[in-house]
Formats: structure tokens, sequence, C-alpha cells
């Protein structure tokens, strides 16, 4: 799926949260999107996933139709169309999450939702059990009471369960235990290797965005101030360099919390619609 930005603004009262002028995002692609608290990311990804109207401009996706990653792309603007969704797999925060579920329903129910019999959903997720780790399914418990790393990991396997040509994840690594957090980037290369899907992250952690985007994307106050090519990890020192140096005008911080947060971000203020994508 490719991805194409034009002329897009978002704000909220004096706060520019989103300003990019053009942006392209090509079929197949693995882009790491990083920047300070306030930079946009969180911002950037609910405009493409349509769950934020913008002030200005648009988004384009171009998919392909067929269901295929090689057939004819047909372009369509996410605010006019639902065609996309099912072809599109997303977690942004836990409020993609249905906690009075148990994990095995929230599942069961993404599959329906995807059109999947019983036994093709259950295949799906068993795909994921390494990551799961034998602590998330067969465990008797509601997804509220599991903790912040478990519920992270049904977030993602559900956004997968569609195999998605599109996949974006917002600081998928938050929460993860260091070997769960090598399994998902091992994940997510093979993934994108054998469907040539699209994938998206944003993350806080350079060094894993590092490891496994051969693109890496900056944003700054809503803006891109860098778009660089890191075949081979060729962008280290220039991002590096970047966040050692002093950062001013901070904007309040970004989040993956809760609404309802003492933290919340300006950036998520005055939206309802958390609704996952691959629900709808």
């Amino acid at each position: 799926m490719t991805i194409d930005v034009t002329s897009l603004k978002k704000s909220f009262g004096d706060h520019t949260a989103v300003n990019i002028s053009s942006y392209h995002i090509g079929d197949g692609e693995l882009v790491g999107l990083v920047g300070n608290n306030g930079a946009g990311k969180t911002t950037l990804f609910r405009l493409i996933l349509d769950l934020l109207q913008a002030d200005d401009g648009r988004v384009t996706l171009g998919f392909h139709p067929d269901g295929t990653t090689d057939g004819e792309l047909l372009s369509i603007d996410p605010s006019e169309s639902e065609d996309w969704k099912m072809f599109t797999g997303s977690y942004i925060d836990d409020g993609f999450l249905i906690e009075f579920l148990t994990p095995e329903e929230f599942f069961a129910f993404i599959g329906k939702v995807c059109g999947l019999s019983k036994n093709e959903t259950e295949e799906r997720v068993h795909q994921y059990d390494q990551l799961m780790a034998g602590e998330i399914l067969g465990q008797k418990k509601l997804i509220r009471d599991l903790s912040a790393g478990n519920k992270q990991k049904v977030g993602i396997v559900a956004a997968l369960l569609n195999r998605p040509q599109l996949l974006i994840l917002d600081e998928p690594f938050n929460f993860l235990d260091p070997s769960s957090q090598n399994v998902l980037k091992n994940m997510l290369t093979e993934y994108n290797k054998a469907t040539g899907s699209t994938i998206i992250i944003s993350s806080h952690n350079l060094a894993h965005t590092i490891d496994i985007c051969p693109r890496i994307t900056l944003l700054e106050h809503g803006i891109i101030v860098k778009d660089l090519d890191n075949t081979d990890h060729s962008a280290t020192k220039e991002l590096e360099d970047y966040f050692n140096k002093p950062q001013s005008g901070t904007i309040e911080e970004e989040t993956n919390q809760p609404a309802g947060k003492d933290e919340e971000s300006v950036e998520t203020q005055g939206e309802q619609d958390n609704i996952p994508t691959t629900q709808e």
C-alpha cells in the first residue's frame, strides 16, 4: 500500500500538531517515524487512519483491491471511503482494545470482522505464539487485567490478523521486555519481507528503529525535518547527532496513555473515535 500526504495540517488550539506539505511512502516500505515528544507522530497516524479530521490537505492511500501486493493500485481518500480498511491493520494505544473481553474473545471478534472462520482466526493467532510467550492465551483473564506489556501484544497480534497491506504501529516496543522486543523486531521485518506489505512504526527507541527500518523520517513540531535513507544503518550518526543536541521549545508531549490520564497529549484532545481500523 502507498501513502501520499499533501498539504496536510492539523492544529489543536494554538498548537500546530502536523504541517506536512508533501510526503510519500512507497508500496512495501518499512518506515520508522521518530521525533521528540510533541513531534506529531501520533497525530499523523490518526490522520492517515481517518481517526482525526484534518484542518487542511489530504491523505491518499493506494491499495491492492484484489488483496495481493503485486496487483493494480487503487487510490482512495480514506475520509471518503472505507474500502481500504480491510487491508489495513493498526494499533495506536489500548483504546483500540475491548478490555471486558478475554484475549481469545477479542481475537474471535476481530476475526469475524475480517471475515475469517474460527479455524482461520485461531491459526493466525497461533502464528504469533512466540510473541505472546504463553502469557496471553488460556490465562482466563480479561484484557483489562493483563499487564501493560501483554495488552500491547494483544493489540499488535489483532492488528496483524487480517494480514494487512498496511500496518501502522505507534510505539510498539513500549512496555515489552527485552526478549519480546527482539521477537517483535524479527516479526516485523519477516512480515515485511514475506508479504511485501507497507509498515510504519513510531518509536522513541532509536536503536530498534535504526535496526529494522531502511527509511527513517524525523518530525519536529509537526514538520518533517529529515527523511533519511537508513540502508545498512547509514542514518545512525545523523540521528544520534540530532537527538544529542539541546532541544528547545518542546511542546507538551505525545502519549500512549489511555484517555483520562493526566499526561494526555494536546494532540488527542477532543478525539472520541478510538475504534481500531480492523474492527470497523
